[in-house]
């Protein structure tokens, strides 16, 4: 009886709050219009490549900086993976304690090294740091870590809601900016100096660049390694992600909250006793891209979540050395509660792919959202 009680009041607490909600749920556009990303001319593209290149040394040094606990993880994850199969810059994944970097919605894996061992080993500073989003934007470590770094010389470049952590050490004050559309009006609301701009997948002013959501950092990227290495070696790369293209054309106008994303939100979040675990085998040498877009897009369904599997407790290592802890060690998981394999593909297909897998499995509404939620323009989704 105890039990039937409790149910019932929970269930009477969500309906307040729907009806609460209602007003401003109704009070949303239906749908995203179709926007179509202005062209970047020549000149804009070639003064960002040039912004880019690296201040200090022949072979620069990359920096990418989580904290140990909810580090977003295809912000962390990407701009590795994508800059250590290039082969034109040495990248260390730093945590601010020892230990593992559990990642938010999914994964953990084992830095390189924590801030205080790199500064021990490069007390000259690195060439750039990447900064991605995390779940506390003052971190003290974190903050004071960047700013060192930047006065150092470093190009701070903030990925996703990382702007949010650039924004709180100081170095966006008084410059151009973006981040994920979901973060704009607070980036804004706490840091009035700040000069948005949009319709820029990312942004360089200054020494320090950021980027719009998630997927944003396979062009910011792509440009970092054009000004490293040439157009020719990131077209090289561009070909192996499987993209045609990287400048920063962005149709901003195209993200934002819409009633179909509000309900979708409400609609998969009460669908809780049908939430889905779904296992992601890790395998040596997998690739780490493609396996942090897919392993994210589940993960943001509200209606599963990627759980990586493996038959030991020993971390797999990835096509191109980081090293990922399973979250289960299970040999027998069942076949229609896996994650399709996706190593045969480029990462930009993968994600594709996983989307149009998620559609198949919970429809094309909760594609949608997640597609929103990655800041992944339409036109690329596949849906």
């Amino acid at each position: 009886m105890r039990l039937r009680t409790i149910l019932w009041s929970g269930v009477a607490a969500v309906l307040l709050v729907l009806v609460a909600g209602a007003g401003w749920v109704l009070s949303l556009p239906p749908a995203s219009e179709a926007f179509i990303a202005p062209a970047i001319d020549r000149q804009e593209a070639d003064a960002t490549v040039a912004a880019l290149r690296p201040r200090k040394q022949q072979r620069p040094l990359v920096a990418i900086i989580g904290i140990n606990d909810a580090t977003e993880t295809t912000d962390y994850l990407m701009p590795y993976g994508i800059l250590r199969r290039t082969d034109v810059a040495d990248v260390m994944m730093l945590a601010t304690e020892p230990g593992p970097v559990t990642l938010f919605p999914v994964l953990k894996v084992e830095p390189d090294a924590t801030v205080a061992e790199f500064d021990a080993r490069h007390p000259q500073g690195a060439d750039y740091v990447i900064v991605p989003a995390m779940s506390r934007d003052d971190d003290p470590a974190v903050l004071e870590w960047i700013r060192r770094q930047s006065a150092k010389g470093a190009i701070v470049i903030g990925i996703c809601a990382g702007a949010k952590v650039v924004g709180a050490s100081g170095l966006l004050d008084g410059k151009q900016a973006t981040t994920h559309w979901y973060s704009v009006g607070e980036l804004r609301d706490r840091h009035p100096s700040i000069r948005y701009v949009a319709d820029r997948r990312f942004v360089v002013d200054q020494g320090v660049a950021t980027t719009t959501g998630i997927t944003a950092s396979m062009p910011m990227m792509l440009s970092l390694i054009e000004a490293i290495a040439g157009r020719q070696k990131a077209a090289a790369v561009a070909h192996e992600l499987g993209l045609t293209s990287w400048d920063a054309r962005h149709a901003s106008g195209a993200f934002k909250f819409t009633r179909p994303f509000a309900l979708t939100a409400i609609s998969n979040t009460l669908a809780f006793w049908d939430r889905e675990q779904l296992g992601l085998e890790l395998t040596p040498g997998m690739d780490e891209v493609s396996l942090a877009l897919v392993a994210d897009a589940w993960s943001r369904t509200y209606r599963s979540r990627a759980v990586t599997i493996s038959a030991t407790t020993e971390a797999v290592t990835s096509r191109n050395g980081m090293r990922i802890l399973p979250d289960q060690v299970i040999a027998n998981w069942p076949s229609e509660a896996r994650i399709a394999g996706f190593d045969d593909q480029p990462p930009a297909v993968a994600l594709d792919q996983a989307l149009r897998n998620i559609a198949d499995r919970y429809g094309t509404d909760t594609t949608d959202f997640v597609a929103m939620q990655l800041e992944y323009p339409k036109q690329s989704a596949a849906q």
